[in-house]
């Protein structure tokens, strides 16, 4: 059997959801002064390879550590689109069926190809990374719902499209007015009169609010070698490990793909 990386390298360097508190690292300890090297972190949980669990949406909804271990590894596959996704494009259930089988109750992990604008990937580009990733049509949630999914994840910063999330609606001047950007390149993409009908405001963080509550939890940004030959539109075992974060409402973890040798 042979293990692949999915995950995205985390450090200080690494781009943070706006306004959410960065990676922050020091040493507390050297090996030249107390004779060991020990390090301090504070962090938020939503950067890097991470879990959301319910409770990042829902007060009473599932914390990490309630997640249940058979969720978290099992039969999948790697669904790849980044040959039809560009900046701010919109995937559909559609498109995925047309390119694999996703049966019931998997492990879902879609390719679009953005990790490598991530920190350390292959073209690194913050704000194409953060402010003009694709995104799904609201209409995966009641397919992924149909399809009994459980865990599902991305190579974006979200499952969310930027339309979706505070990047395309109102970040405002904090944001540099990237919002307004980001608005004014989908209203050139797609047209002023689809607007509303491709991101309605029932749409808003949709991925988040309504799956959520129904244990159907994602992973964001995924990395590593989910864009290996290998790897795509075939059944695979997943996996997607936090660490035992009690009462965590995210948490790091590690993804991965196993095939046979």
């Amino acid at each position: 059997m042979k293990i692949h990386d999915l995950s995205q390298p985390l450090n200080q360097d690494c781009s943070f959801w706006p306004f959410y508190p960065p990676f922050e690292v020091k040493y507390i300890k050297r090996k030249a002064e107390q004779g060991v090297n020990a390090q301090y972190i504070q962090t938020s949980n939503h950067m890097g390879t991470h879990l959301d669990a319910p409770r990042h949406f829902v007060t009473a909804g599932k914390t990490i550590d309630k997640i249940p271990l058979e969720w978290l590894y099992g039969p999948g596959i790697i669904v790849d689109l980044s040959d039809v996704l560009d900046e701010l494009d919109v995937f559909t259930p559609e498109m995925i069926e047309e390119r694999a089988e996703v049966r019931d109750g998997d492990i879902l992990f879609i390719h679009t190809g953005w990790h490598k604008y991530a920190e350390f990937g292959e073209s690194p580009d913050e704000e194409k990374y953060l402010h003009r990733h694709p995104g799904p049509h609201y209409s995966i949630c009641d397919w992924l719902l149909e399809k009994k999914i459980h865990i599902w994840g991305v190579d974006m910063v979200s499952t969310d499209h930027p339309m979706n999330l505070p990047i395309g609606r109102f970040l405002g001047r904090g944001g540099l007015e990237h919002w307004q950007k980001v608005r004014n390149q989908c209203v050139a993409k797609f047209g002023a009169d689809q607007m509303d009908v491709l991101f309605p405001d029932s749409a808003y963080q949709l991925t988040h609010n309504a799956l959520f509550p129904h244990d159907c939890i994602h992973v964001e940004n995924l990395g590593g070698q989910i864009g290996a030959p290998e790897l795509q539109n075939r059944r695979l075992t997943l996996g997607a490990f936090p660490w035992l974060f009690k009462g965590g409402e995210a948490a790091f973890c590690r993804a991965v793909a196993f095939t046979e040798d």
